[in-house]
């Protein structure tokens, strides 16, 4: 008779683990997750919901502190409530509200956030007057918050840039490191007039990057003129 049981058991066993495996039985959540584990992804949820940002640039990490076990957490049928207010959402540490609908219980629990973004750093240490190439520089995270300038985002822009000083392994790159059109350097000075262009030779008389206006001296008339920087070989004069 015990053995026809046991028997009877095991079946009973592998049949519901078979279940089970097929998802055709649920099993509760809190059986993988507790209560405080729940809240505290929700509250880590909401905040990220709250400080999405829409800069493809920029990603942001939350980082909730744990619950203390000993806190009583209610079940909540109609799903906890989070808020945290403008000035909080503003701040590194935040501080969230749950409540719950279905009584009067809440609890005050913290994230914290960190919000970085890629920026252009040098790969290995660089020598003045070195032409930046794809294979000298890389892209690498940084902390937002420790960010002190405008800092360089695309790999491709700097491409054919000179570096005025040494710049270690790792640097992020600034603008006054660096010079598309460097003071001396022999370029083409380009004049676009209604539609036309007319090209001449010009040496520069100051440091620039792309975008920058500088002083160049056109090489035939010995007249100086402004012109925007266009390239590593090229200023444009809109006249």
């Amino acid at each position: 008779m015990m053995k026809n049981t046991y028997a009877s058991l095991s079946r009973t066993i592998y049949s519901f683990v078979t279940l089970v495996a097929m998802g055709l039985v649920p099993i509760s959540s809190d059986a993988s997750q507790s209560m405080h584990e729940k809240v505290e992804e929700g509250a880590k949820q909401y905040l990220l919901s709250q400080l999405a940002d829409n800069s493809q640039d920029t990603s942001t990490d939350v980082s909730i502190v744990k619950i203390d076990d000993r806190i009583n957490i209610p079940n909540c049928p109609t799903g906890f409530q989070y808020h945290a207010s403008d000035e909080a959402l503003a701040q590194s540490y935040i501080s969230v509200r749950v409540s719950c609908g279905d009584n009067d219980w809440y609890l005050f629990t913290s994230g914290q956030v960190t919000r970085t973004t890629e920026i252009v750093v040098t790969q290995g240490a660089v020598s003045p007057g070195t032409v930046l190439t794809a294979s000298n520089l890389s892209l690498a995270k940084v902390d937002i918050r420790k960010l002190r300038f405008t800092a360089f985002t695309d790999i491709d822009a700097l491409v054919g840039a000179r570096v005025k000083r040494r710049v270690t392994d790792g640097q992020a790159l600034q603008s006054n490191m660096l010079c598309f059109v460097c003071k001396g350097d022999r370029i083409t000075i380009t004049a676009q007039v209604a539609g036309m262009e007319v090209k001449t030779a010009g040496i520069a008389q100051q440091d620039g990057v792309v975008g920058d206006n500088i002083k160049v001296i056109n090489a035939t008339s010995q007249k100086p003129v402004i012109a925007r920087v266009a390239s590593s070989e090229e200023v444009v004069i809109h006249l």
